[in-house]
């Protein structure tokens, strides 16, 4: 399984907005691609600089289904954040490979 890991900084006047735009517009439209298994939000709990920070976890099942994802979809869906918050995020991505998971 691979997870893709998306660690997003917003300014704390564009949290709220952005958290509810996340979960009525963004990952849903992530999700409609059919690439991902599930998704999570985790708010990183030490803060620097007054931004909160927070990771956004997409699973899928391979790295073929990651990259079909990247080559037909990434680029329209990241362009669409950049510009609704021009300026008020910072975003780094990571791909991680799960080699264990005790349920």
């Amino acid at each position: 399984m691979i997870i893709y890991n998306v660690t997003i900084s917003i300014d704390k006047e564009m949290e709220k907005t952005w958290i509810d735009w996340m979960k009525s517009t963004h990952i849903p439209d992530v999700m409609n691609t059919g690439m991902f298994l599930d998704c999570k939000i985790s708010r990183v709990l030490a803060e620097e600089m007054g931004d909160h920070t927070y990771a956004i976890q997409y699973s899928c099942k391979d790295m073929k289904t990651y990259e079909q994802y990247s080559e037909q979809f990434a680029t329209k869906l990241q362009t669409e954040h950049s510009k609704k918050f021009a300026g008020k995020f910072a975003a780094f991505r990571t791909l991680l490979e799960v080699v264990y998971s005790h349920e």
